[in-house]
């Protein structure tokens, strides 16, 4: 047991993720309010579903287009410097939204237009973050731990800052949790200064970027184990994914709450992706991953269904965090298996199409789901879009001999899985 609990935090013994693991933990805590914030004010604002709908939209359509664009820009430039320029620029997103709402002067489309400011800004982060890792990390096997500690964080945030918000709200309306959001971005970027990160020389391919776009397009689309993943992320992304702009109408129309009860629909989704990131953090090895991608799919799709069904706030709590589990296990799960599998020069790259599959479905979904919802209501809407995540699942199930056949090869190179027969069926 005590192995396993000292393995559970093994990343944190590299002081630069130990840096980035405290900073972005105060931030994404302000980021999580913000969320939550936006979503009150605008139903607040408007009463609208499909508004909803579309401030998701607009956050999330942006990155999508430029995905692979920036994944491909992103390996020549140095990860470090590029990701405190995007928590700066995050930072000054959030001032002007604050302002704004604490002016009482904002409006609907100012509210759409900083959500797309704020998805141009994701384009270049999520990529530059997500390949830092391994920079931030001297062994490479404490890969998965710190992809799986890095889930903890944010989902603790997650479970922490819409309570947080719940009350701020109260207290200083939405335009304070947006100002307290800008304040926290400090941590991370002091965390990002303080690093001791050897320098590296920068990628410069004799490629022109939409060669390197192209070549890791075609990665993607012939090696079948990221392709499948990455499709059923896209579905979970485009499906489940939405619930989240939703949540505002449940808790005013369904359960005739206010901003506590969103709060609590939030943070009980946030505590079941908590507790799905920490079993993640407890894995000794990626291994029998992949089957766990299908299983929390079909875990977010029967949560999601009957929670459609549900009238009772304590049972629909009970189901939220079944979703956030079935949904931050996918997510994780998919991440940490595609960057294991991945060569170090293509890691930025297919980690942007990792980013697509979220930004491009999830937008698209938030804007079905709005405009679904207005036309026979959020409840039949989740019941819809959970039994197509539960369709995904079992497509991703009859995938799983084929895929695990060409992973084994793969995790016995690396050392990760003995050399027998059989084997394969646990990847």
């Amino acid at each position: 047991m005590k192995t396993s609990i000292s393995h559970a935090w093994c990343a944190l013994r590299n002081r630069n993720f130990r840096l980035f693991f405290i900073g972005q933990g105060i931030s994404v805590i302000g980021t999580w309010m913000t969320r939550m914030a936006t979503g009150w004010l605008v139903y607040r604002l408007t009463g609208s579903a499909l508004l909803l709908g579309i401030v998701g939209f607009a956050g999330q359509i942006v990155p999508f287009l430029l995905q692979p664009l920036a994944g491909a820009r992103v390996e020549r430039m140095d990860r470090r410097k590029l990701l405190v320029w995007t928590q700066v620029a995050a930072a000054i997103q959030s001032l002007m939204l604050a302002c704004l709402t604490l002016g009482h002067i904002v409006t609907i489309w100012e509210i759409i237009a900083l959500s797309g400011l704020q998805g141009l800004i994701n384009a270049f982060d999520v990529p530059g973050r997500q390949s830092f890792f391994i920079r931030m990390i001297d062994d490479r096997s404490d890969l998965g731990n710190a992809i799986a500690l890095n889930s903890t964080m944010v989902n603790g945030a997650r479970l922490l800052g819409p309570a947080l918000a719940g009350i701020a709200i109260g207290l200083v309306g939405e335009g304070g949790c947006f100002l307290i959001d800008a304040i926290s971005y400090v941590a991370v970027i002091a965390s990002l200064l303080m690093m001791n990160i050897q320098p590296v020389e920068v990628a410069r391919s004799a490629d022109n970027l939409f060669s390197q776009m192209r070549e890791g397009w075609d990665y993607v689309r012939t090696f079948s184990p990221v392709r499948t993943i990455l499709l059923l992320f896209a579905i979970v992304s485009l499906m489940g994914y939405p619930y989240m702009v939703l949540l505002p109408i449940f808790a005013g129309r369904v359960f005739h709450g206010g901003p506590h009860a969103l709060g609590w629909l939030t943070a009980a989704s946030g505590l079941g992706a908590l507790i799905s990131a920490l079993s993640l953090a407890f894995r000794k090895s990626v291994v029998g991953l992949t089957r766990m991608i299908g299983m929390s799919s079909a875990t977010l799709g029967i949560a999601l269904i009957l929670f459609g069904f549900s009238h009772r706030f304590d049972l629909s709590l009970f189901l939220m965090a079944f979703a956030g589990f079935g949904m931050m296990q996918c997510a994780a799960a998919s991440n940490t298996v595609m960057q294991t599998l991945v060569p170090e020069d293509k890691r930025a790259r297919v980690i942007s199409y990792y980013a697509m599959a979220y930004f491009g479905a999830a937008p698209i979904g938030s804007l079905l789901a709005g405009a679904l919802s207005q036309k026979i209501g959020a409840s039949d809407t989740i019941i819809i879009t959970g039994t197509f995540c539960l369709l995904g699942s079992v497509w991703f199930s009859l995938q799983m001999a084929k895929i695990g056949a060409l992973i084994h090869p793969i995790y016995q190179e690396m050392g990760l899985m003995p050399k027998f027969p059989g084997q394969g069926e646990m990847t």
